[in-house]
């Protein structure tokens, strides 16, 4: 069985806009907040209860904005934070989201 490879920007493609982009929906924060609280997460429990599709489509938004780092697994797709990217980039930023509970 081939693993599926993955794109993800380099850290100088990653940007603002992009970025703040994919932490604007609930869903996507919600999964980011997950992968900072569990660390590495398999696809599907990013989006307990939702249609496969569903998940593909936010974890490919999270993934193309920089925000995550995609591996591919047999049919397990592995899922986790490019926290030091973000952190090298903009300092501080993804703390602030991953904390703010008043906003979701």
């Amino acid at each position: 069985l081939m693993s599926r490879i993955y794109e993800h920007p380099a850290l100088e493609e990653i940007s603002l806009s992009r970025v703040l982009f994919a932490l604007s929906d609930p869903i996507r924060l919600e999964m980011v907040r997950i992968l900072a609280k569990n660390g590495t997460s398999n696809s599907l429990d990013l989006g307990q209860g939702m249609p496969k599709s569903t998940i593909t489509h936010h974890t490919r938004i999270l993934r193309e904005s920089g925000v995550t780092y995609t591996r591919s697994e047999g049919r397990n797709c592995w899922i986790s934070l490019r926290g030091d990217d973000l952190e090298k980039k903009y300092p501080g930023l993804l703390t602030v989201i991953v904390e703010d509970k008043d906003n979701i």
